[in-house]
């Protein structure tokens, strides 16, 4: 087959493959084509062969990319470009260094190399400072939880091995045929393959029809106030969304409400931060809450601390432009409020590049100024915290772990909440940016992963939607459509106790990673084969 239609048809077969319209048995055979495409280029005598190598790659993953996230798209046509094809130009590098490499080493030690390579790339994508890892392939599964009830041992991780491991063993098995012809080769490589599916997805059903945990029930109110990001939500003042919470809530809380839980920058006008304390926007709060004794309000907020001093200038610190004597500290905070005297508060760690961080600034500061990318919020540096903070409600039973939008697509991430001895999850989110898309949707389902990587359950809030509950085996139980006004009310249970993902993180990712170095140096110091 051609090699170009054979990088199109992975390009294809990965984006059919991925949530929330995809079926993901797609994915076991969607890298097969580009893998044969680059086998025969290697082969051939063509010249330029490491170009066309990258130029077919990243046909394929332009295709990959482009269908799955360019809903970014409706918050902003650059930001949404540049990420759609930087991080093609990313994976297609990774297929041509292992096209470099697969030519001085063997057929098996090559493919080692490219999963162990592919699976550290992924886990780059989650820790270097133009993260960007929606397209992880762990994340593929996320709609069929039936699947990967044992993310509770492997993260995502699993599920991205998984899907090499079968790429890799249905490839071999083709060129096999290609080279023999035989009908039981063909045999053995369809049974290996059905074994390697089908066993995984049968240990999952049985620990999905076995599992449960005891714990406290939490009831909560979950408000979906459905404010236009682009024309209301930063016209407004934050009195007047604390009118909206009263009136959202008031619909269902009841005596026996734990947990009033309101989305990201819910209160969305910057707040001084030293000034909170003492502010009309706390008394009022705090009011509401008083009157609802058994409460605990959850909600997101914009905080800003302005300074002179110096000494405070942190690595996210912003400089006033109109006076460059003046400093600040622009946060996307979630706060707990409830009857004891202090108010918790926890800062947004993972931030979304372009929009709340300015990545590699002692590089591309001097070259760009202090241009950011806008992608239909704020354009300042957003500052952030290094410990994963936990709620703690007023009468100690529940801890609850705060976590704010995109960071809910860090598995390892979210665990520190977990061994911070978080109880259950809440996720606040503003997913309003990208319309009726694919993006609310597949954030919504990446929660249901970490639900099951943690076995906590999740109550989600988003401004627009979809807000839901979602227990600790990732079914959702209950849900505010995307685009509707009100509250949702049910309950969550709590879970003390802490799986072996939890507890030993990314560890599939940093074994790949010293494996790829030793196969690398094995490579390295090889001679290259005839």
């Amino acid at each position: 087959m051609n090699r170009t239609l054979l990088a199109l048809l992975s390009g294809i077969i990965l984006a059919l493959g991925w949530p929330t319209y995809g079926f993901p048995l797609l994915l076991f055979v969607a890298f097969v084509p580009l893998l044969l495409a680059e086998q025969q280029l290697r082969l051939s005598n063509v010249k330029r062969k490491g170009l066309k190598i990258f130029g077919l790659s990243y046909i394929t993953f332009v295709i990959w990319n482009l269908i799955t996230t360019s809903w970014l798209r409706f918050a902003d046509v650059f930001g949404a470009s540049f990420a759609v094809f930087v991080n093609s130009a990313l994976m297609a590098l990774l297929f041509l260094i292992y096209h470099k490499y697969a030519k001085r080493q063997s057929q098996n030690r090559a493919l080692l190399f490219l999963v162990t390579l592919w699976i550290s790339f992924e886990k780059l994508h989650l820790g270097w400072e133009f993260s960007w890892p929606w397209l992880n392939l762990g994340n593929g599964f996320s709609d069929y939880i039936t699947w990967i009830q044992w993310y509770e041992y492997t993260g995502t991780f699993g599920g991205t091995l998984w899907v090499w491991i079968l790429n890799v063993l249905i490839f071999k098995g083709v060129l096999s045929f290609q080279k023999e012809r035989s009908k039981t080769i063909l045999r053995s490589v369809v049974l290996k393959c059905a074994g390697l599916i089908i066993i995984p997805i049968l240990i999952s059903l049985g620990i999905y029809s076995t599992y449960a945990h005891e714990g406290n029930t939490v009831d909560v109110v979950i408000l979906q106030p459905n404010i236009d990001p682009y024309s209301e939500k930063y016209n407004m003042t934050n009195i007047k969304f604390t009118e909206l919470l009263m009136e959202l809530s008031n619909s269902k809380i009841t005596d026996s409400t734990d947990f009033i839980i309101a989305p990201e920058t819910f209160l969305a006008e910057s707040t001084r931060l030293p000034q909170f304390k003492n502010s009309l926007l706390k008394s009022r709060l705090k009011r509401y809450i008083n009157e609802h004794p058994n409460a605990n309000l959850l909600t997101g907020i914009s905080f800003i601390d302005v300074f002179k001093d110096k000494s405070k200038i942190k690595k996210e610190t912003n400089q006033a432009k109109n006076n460059p004597s003046i400093y600040y500290d622009d946060y996307n905070s979630a706060i707990l409020i409830n009857t004891s005297d202090s108010v918790q508060q926890y800062n947004k760690s993972k931030l979304v590049v372009g929009i709340e961080n300015f990545p590699y600034q002692d590089i591309l500061k001097p070259i760009i100024g202090d241009a950011m990318i806008d992608l239909g919020g704020t354009v300042a540096m957003k500052t952030t915290q290094d410990y994963r903070g936990v709620f703690t409600s007023s009468n100690s039973k529940y801890i609850v772990a705060p976590i704010i939008c995109y960071e809910s697509v860090y598995g390892e991430f979210v665990g520190g909440y977990v061994r911070n001895d978080a109880n259950f999850l809440s996720i606040i989110t503003n997913d309003a940016w990208w319309n009726e898309t694919q993006g609310h949707k597949q954030h919504l389902s990446y929660a249901r992963l970490r639900a099951i990587e943690t076995r906590r359950d999740i109550a989600r809030s988003a401004n627009t939607g979809i807000s839901a509950i979602i227990n600790a085996r990732g079914e959702i139980t209950n849900s505010l459509a995307y685009g509707e006004k009100g509250a949702l009310s049910g309950q969550v249970t709590t879970n003390n106790k802490m799986t072996f993902y939890v507890s030993s993180g990314d560890y599939i990712a940093r074994i790949s990673f010293f494996v790829l170095i030793f196969v690398f140096l094995i490579g390295f110091f090889r001679r290259e084969r005839e």
